[in-house]
C-alpha cells in the first residue's frame, strides 16, 4: 500500500486522524524540549516549592492591551492554618518575551543554540504550571519527562520484535519436533513473573548506574522476555503462509530455508507486525509511568511522567495543588491517542478483521 493510500484512508475518519496529529504534536514537542521549556532539565529551587501556576497577562490596570507580563509570588506562613500561602506581589511587573535568548543548550546533541519559545528576566519567578515539592517547573518538566515516557519503550520494541519475528518464523516453517521445542521454551519465558522479575532487577543493579542507565537495562531485559507471546502469533501466521503455491514454488526451485524465511514469508506478516508495533507502545507507556511510580524506574532529579505523578497519589495535593496532575493527563492523551491510532491502522492493513 502506498503512504498517500494510507494517509487517504486515515483522513477519511476523524478521530483516528486527530490521534495521529496529537502524537506527531507530542513527539515534536519532546524533540525540542529545550526551545519549548523555560528551565534547564536540573533546575530547582527549593524556596519556591509548591508555587501555583504563574499567570500572565496582557491588560493593565486601565485596561490597555500591553505586552505581556506577570508577577513574582511572595511566600507567608499562615500561623493559624499553619500552611504556607503564596500571593501575587504587584509591586513590580516582570515582562515575558517570545522567540528570544535564554539558557544555552545543544540541539540533537550537535548545533548550540539559546533561543526559547518563552524567556523571562533572571529575577522572575516565571512557572507556568507551578512547581513540586523540590521546586522544579512542572512545565519544563513535562517535555524532559516526555522524552523518556514517549521513548525508551520503542528501545523494548527494537529488540523483541525481531527476535520474536526470527524466532517464530523459524519455528513455524521448520516444524516437527524443533517446533515443538522452542514452542516450549517460548511458553517457560512467558511463565516469568514480569513484575517480580523488576524487582529483584532493581535490587540487584548497580548502585552507580544513572536512572536513565538503570531503567534502559530493565527495559531491554524485559524485552527479552515480551518477544516470546509475539512469536508464538507469527509461528501461527507462518504455519498457514508455508502451504501456500507461493511458497511450494520457490521450495522447488531450490532456494535455501533462511531465503524463504526471511525474503519471501516474514514480509507477508509485516501488516500485523506494524499493528502490533503500534499497540504494542501504550502498554510500554503504562509500564514506565507506573515503575517509575512505584519508584523502580527513572529516579530523581531526572524526570519522566511517571515519578512527577506520585506527588499526585497525596490527597492533600489533587485538591490544593491539581496542576501536579498535568503527568497523568498526557499519559491519558498519549495511550490513548495510540490506542485509537492503532485500531486504524489494524483496519486499514488487515480489512478481513473489520466488522461489517
Amino acid at each position: 500500500m502506498k503512504i498517500s493510500d494510507f494517509f487517504y484512508k486515515l483522513k477519511k475518519d476523524k478521530a483516528p486522524y486527530i490521534a495521529f496529529i496529537v502524537l506527531v504534536v507530542m513527539y515534536l514537542l519532546i524533540a525540542f524540549a529545550d526551545f519549548f521549556a523555560l528551565y534547564p532539565s536540573t533546575y530547582s529551587n527549593r524556596k519556591l516549592t509548591y508555587q501555583p501556576p504563574s499567570k500572565m497577562y496582557i491588560i493593565d490596570s486601565q485596561n490597555r492591551i500591553v505586552k505581556p507580563y506577570t508577577y513574582n509570588f511572595t511566600k507567608t506562613f499562615n500561623r493559624d492554618t499553619f500552611t504556607i500561602e503564596y500571593k501575587e506581589d504587584k509591586s513590580v511587573k516582570y515582562p515575558i518575551k517570545f522567540f528570544s535568548k535564554g539558557f544555552e543548550y545543544k540541539l540533537f546533541g550537535i548545533f548550540k543554540a539559546d533561543i526559547h519559545l518563552i524567556s523571562k528576566s533572571d529575577d522572575c519567578n516565571l512557572f507556568l504550571l507551578g512547581t513540586d515539592i523540590g521546586g522544579h517547573d512542572v512545565y519544563s518538566r513535562l517535555f524532559y519527562g516526555g522524552q523518556i515516557s514517549l521513548t525508551i519503550g520503542f528501545l523494548a520494541l527494537l529488540i523483541s520484535f525481531p527476535i520474536g519475528a526470527i524466532y517464530g518464523g523459524i519455528s513455524g516453517y521448520i516444524g516437527g519436533r524443533i517446533d515443538k521445542i522452542m514452542m516450549r521454551i517460548a511458553e517457560a519465558i512467558m511463565s516469568v513473573p514480569s513484575f517480580y522479575l523488576l524487582i529483584i532487577l532493581a535490587s540487584i543493579l548497580p548502585s552507580n548506574m544513572t536512572s536513565k542507565q538503570r531503567f534502559a537495562l530493565i527495559t531491554a531485559i524485559l524485552a527479552f522476555i515480551g518477544w516470546a507471546g509475539f512469536s508464538r502469533v507469527i509461528r501461527g501466521m507462518v504455519l498457514s503462509i508455508k502451504t501456500s503455491e507461493y511458497i511450494k514454488a520457490i521450495e522447488t526451485i531450490g532456494a535455501c530455508r533462511r531465503r524463504i524465511i526471511v525474503k519471501h514469508i516474514l514480509p507477508q506478516t509485516s501488516s500485523y507486525i506494524i499493528i502490533a508495533l503500534t499497540l504494542s507502545v501504550p502498554s510500554y507507556i503504562l509500564a514506565e509511568s507506573g515503575l517509575s511510580f512505584l519508584g523502580l524506574g527513572i529516579q530523581l532529579p531526572d524526570a519522566s511522567w511517571g515519578n512527577m505523578l506520585r506527588e499526585a497519589q497525596e490527597f492533600a495535593n489533587i485538591i490544593y495543588r491539581p496542576w501536579l496532575l498535568a503527568p497523568g493527563f498526557l499519559i491519558f492523551v498519549a495511550v490513548l491517542s495510540f490506542n485509537v491510532l492503532g485500531d486504524k491502522i489494524r483496519d486499514i492493513l488487515d480489512p478481513k478483521t473489520v466488522k461489517k
